[in-house]
Order: C-alpha cells, then sequence, then structure tokens
C-alpha cells in the first residue's frame, strides 16, 4: 500500500470488494506536462487461494509505475481475500469482479489493464470480453497463468499495445508454456533472465520495463 493510496469499498457481483485507489500527484502531473490523469489503469492480482492479494509485490510495483505514468489507478481483491466478501470463484467469479470493477471505476475514458500471473490471465480475459468497446491503451501482462486456465489470444489490433513479461526460470508457469500460447499469436514476449516467477531481485527492472512501455507513443 502506497502511503497515500485511498482504502475503498466496491459494489461486486456477490458482495463488497476491498480497493486501493491512487490518484496521480502535482508533482507527477507537472513532470509529465499534464493537467490531469491519462485515465485508469485496473490492476489484478495473483491467485486468490494461493496468498495473491493486492498487496503482492509484484501489483504494487506496477501500480507504482502506472502512476508515476500519469495514471490513476485501481487495484482490488478478488472475492474471499481481505475484506473483500463471498468465496474463490473458480476464476469465472474473478472476471465477474473484475468487469464490475471496470465498470464501477472506470466506466468511461481511457484504459489500461495489467495484472500478474492469475491476475494476468484475468486480465486477459477482461479484455476479451471489453473487444472493441472501450479505447484500451496499455496492456501489462506479468507472468501470466497459462497452465490450468484457457486464456483467450490477445486481439491483434492490441498487439503493439502490449507488454508480455515472463521470468527465465518461472517454475510456476514454464516460459516454454508461455511462449507456446505467445507464438501462435505472434505476440512478443519480454523474458527477463535467470528471474523466477515472482520476480525476486528485479522488481526495479521490471517497473522501468513498465515505465518504459507505458512511456511509448504508438
Amino acid at each position: 500500500m502506497n502511503s497515500h493510496s485511498k482504502k475503498t469499498m466496491i459494489s461486486g457481483p456477490v458482495g463488497l470488494l476491498e480497493g486501493l485507489i491512487d490518484e496521480p500527484n502535482e508533482e507527477i502531473l507537472s513532470a509529465l506536462g499534464l493537467e490531469g490523469s491519462l485515465g485508469t489503469a485496473v490492476l489484478f492480482h495473483p491467485h486468490p487461494l494461493h496468498g495473491g492479494s493486492m498487496d503482492n509485490k509484484v501489483i504494487q510495483t506496477l501500480a507504482r509505475a502506472h502512476l508515476q505514468a500519469g495514471w490513476r489507478v485501481v487495484r482490488f481483491n478478488f472475492r474471499g481475500v481481505g475484506q473483500s466478501e463471498g468465496s474463490y470463484g473458480e476464476s469465472i467469479g474473478e472476471l465477474e469482479d473484475a468487469m464490475s470493477v471496470i465498470q464501477s471505476q472506470a466506466p468511461t475514458g481511457a484504459l489500461c489493464l495489467g495484472g500478474f500471473s492469475f491476475g494476468a490471465m484475468t486480465a486477459a480475459r477482461a479484455l476479451h470480453q471489453l473487444a472493441g468497446s472501450r479505447d484500451i491503451k496499455k496492456v501489462v501482462l506479468v507472468g501470466i497463468a497459462v497452465t490450468r486456465f484457457e486464456v483467450p489470444h490477445i486481439d491483434p489490433n492490441l498487439h503493439n499495445h502490449t507488454l508480455l513479461i515472463h521470468g527465465s526460470e518461472d517454475d510456476t508457469v514454464p516460459l516454454k508454456l508461455v511462449m507456446d500460447w505467445a507464438e501462435p499469436q505472434i505476440l512478443p514476449v519480454t523474458v527477463v533472465p535467470q528471474t523466477g516467477h515472482f520476480f525476486h531481485g528485479q522488481l526495479p527492472l521490471l517497473k522501468g520495463l513498465v515505465l518504459r512501455h507505458l512511456s511509448s507513443v504508438l
């Protein structure tokens, strides 16, 4: 949790969802030459049954990168995590949570979606549901969970907007399986050498890669 994060409770499909919202401050906006945020970034955390939450270090890193790039950032706990009501929804319920939060917290305007592991898989599913209906500016998928879950392909029109990052030594989601998913789409994968699933010791590098992606102009 960042020192200026605003805690909130968001209405979800099966009850309230615990959330955190960060707004870029005047210093950030001034440095970027902006009068207001670029839009809203919604980030999704790792697997609810394996310790995943919006306070995960990778999710915090993604949140800081998006905030520094001028985006309003919304994080939340899926159903059954922290103070969020309900119980694990077998990934289907979590997608419902994701779509509900996007609708309530970012109903219009420019949108970024991002996630880590289970959350990256959920982001890919949310993208599939939003196809053609929203102005998706950037997508950040870290350690995407292509094992045990069906993950839709990314819309080719969004390939240049998408950053797919994976650790070469990931033993939770082996890199080969991610390549098997990405190659048929001709979707580039940014591989971080000597790095496992949780990017231990490499969070500053991860933040830098994300910031560079968010700052790129298409």
